[in-house]
């Protein structure tokens, strides 16, 4: 009777690991794309990405970039006081989207620009993304808002 017992067990915790390592797997699957890391200007300056990696890119729109091309595509520079970057986009901008403003772009490198498949900007004055804070403040040219 006891080793019936032990059977059983032991065959309950095999298959509860199964379970665990097939639950991590498919969490891993999900996961695989979803995943977009943050980077800097200065932080792609110092170290590239790899080629078709999808990645997130954020600063300040820089003055005097900002071109609009044929149809919906649009050209500009994102700064964080230490180097800049190129960015491409096609689509709808958001409204709040404008030079010397803080924005976060979803997309991929292709040669030396950033080309962007969604732009995040600043939903009212005060609010800036915290990478885009911290990004800038590294570089030593963010300052605190008067509340």
């Amino acid at each position: 009777m006891k080793s019936l017992k032990k059977k059983r067990r032991i065959q309950i915790i095999i298959a509860a690991t199964v379970a665990l390592v097939l639950a991590v797997g498919l969490i891993g699957y999900g996961f695989r794309d979803g995943i977009n890391l943050y980077r800097s200007p200065s932080q792609m300056a110092g170290n590239p990405p790899e080629a078709g990696e999808v990645f997130r890119l954020g600063g300040l729109v820089e003055d005097g970039t900002l071109k609009r091309g044929d149809g919906e595509t649009v050209s500009f520079s994102v700064t964080d006081g230490g180097a800049s970057v190129p960015v491409r986009f096609t689509g709808v901008l958001p409204d709040l989207f404008a030079e010397g403003q803080g924005m976060i772009g979803t997309g991929r490198m292709e040669g030396d620009t950033f080309i962007a498949s969604e732009i995040l900007a600043k939903h009212d004055e005060n609010y800036m993304p915290r990478e885009v804070i911290d990004s800038l403040k590294e570089q030593g040219v963010y300052e605190e808002p008067n509340s």
